[in-house]
């Protein structure tokens, strides 16, 4: 449950005076887009009260309607919190989803009522790792990293490798991680109305794969992240003109043209050798890339749906079949800095990539990014209007380029 807390000073001292280090960060600049981001990330970091009678720091993963979910949470954290500097704020956040590991598996949400926690992604706990990590190399509590959230790392990979909920086990054959059923929507694209999935990915999904063997590197998983990182390339690799499947599920090869295959060059820690990585981010240009962030589907597609618009089922179906996710455009700029060496060159082609979402805090919601866009010209902006996540990436890649 969230709180919400009224004063009750003297009138006559209303309104109260605001503190001028209210919003402090250690990002210096008190004007310009990072500094309108780092606000823009404030509105995101709200106060949450759990099951056992604790409160803690938690992350909304957008306006006006979601809530805290894990996934959102952990992809965004960097963004948000360590950007700014906020760590113990991220200390926080990091560790009431360490304590609540179960089979492997951190919450992707906890439920508004009775605050429970609900697991049900096989992403989310992968992206822990990642933000616990981060979390380490910002700066943040030795004795937090060493004592709460390391052991709960450890608990994700042993849990992956025997097998937790909804099928979600690493495959003793190759080392890789296959998850879910036709049943089941279990990575980020889980659009699903009335039984049916709009993206079905059960079994072996590229970007998981992606997290599994960087997850595997940083908990010095030597052996086992070479064998994974052969199996990814037998597994995933095309070529040079598309790059990685998206998906395999037994026999099932899924070729579409989909940006989660940019999270083997994003990453820290890629399976990919340069000119492979090279290839992925080259195919992501072309097809996917727009002002706005990346499409979920390539145009030339004929499942593409460039118009999110309609009723709940018309959306759904568009939601991850073409509609753009401004936070993609995190990685996509990753991924095309470190393939071009971070040169003078490839430095301001991303300040000029990620120009029009900064000139978009000032309009639709002033100082806000949204959710997604029309996957069409002139990339509307639509669901909802501020979304963690947009905001985190934008902010914490604007921090990067300087």
């Amino acid at each position: 449950a969230f709180e919400l807390r009224f004063s009750t000073d003297d009138p006559s001292t209303w309104p109260p005076s605001i503190p001028p280090d209210a919003h402090a960060s250690s990002v210096a600049a008190p004007v310009g887009p990072v500094a309108r981001l780092v606000e823009a990330a404030a509105d995101f970091v709200v106060r949450r009260r759990y099951a056992d009678g604790s409160d803690g720091a938690t992350i909304l993963a957008g306006y006006p309607w979601f809530a805290d979910w894990g996934r959102d949470a952990m992809i965004s954290l960097p963004g948000l919190l360590l950007t700014p500097g906020r760590l113990a704020e991220a200390a926080e956040v990091l560790g009431v989803y360490a304590d609540h590991v179960s089979e492997g598996m951190i919450p992707n949400r906890f439920d508004d009522y009775t605050n429970q926690p609900s697991y049900n992604t096989v992403d989310a706990s992968l992206w822990f790792i990642h933000a616990a990590f981060a979390f380490r190399d910002a700066g943040g509590d030795a004795g937090v990293f060493e004592g709460r959230l390391l052991p709960a790392c450890r608990a994700i990979i042993g849990g992956y490798r025997r097998g937790t909920r909804y099928h979600i086990r690493m495959d003793e054959r190759d080392g890789l991680i296959a998850s879910g059923d036709e049943s089941t929507q279990l990575t980020w694209m889980d659009a699903k109305h009335n039984g049916i999935a709009f993206t079905p990915r059960q079994g072996k999904a590229v970007e998981i794969n992606a997290l599994w063997y960087h997850a595997l590197v940083l908990m010095g998983e030597t052996d086992l992240a070479r064998r994974v990182r052969e199996s990814f390339n037998a597994a995933f690799w095309q070529n040079p003109y598309r790059g990685l499947l998206d998906c395999i599920d037994g026999d099932r090869r899924d070729a579409s043209i989909r940006p989660n295959q940019i999270f083997a060059v994003s990453l820290a820690n890629s399976p990919l050798e340069e000119d492979r990585q090279r290839a992925v981010v080259e195919v992501v240009r072309r097809e996917l890339l727009t002002p706005f962030g990346l499409r979920t589907l390539a145009p030339s597609d004929p499942r593409y749906r460039g118009r999110y618009t309609g009723p709940q089922s018309q959306r759904d179906a568009a939601y991850h079949n073409g509609t753009v996710w401004p936070w993609l455009l995190g990685p996509f700029l990753e991924a095309y800095l470190r393939v071009n060496a971070r040169s003078a060159e490839s430095v301001e082609q991303a300040r000029q990539w990620l120009q029009p979402l900064i000139d978009h805090l000032e309009e639709g919601c002033l100082g806000q990014l949204p959710e997604v866009f029309d996957g069409d010209p002139p990339h509307r902006p639509v669901g909802a209007f501020a979304q963690a996540w947009s905001v985190a990436e934008v902010l914490r890649i604007a921090a990067m380029l300087g």
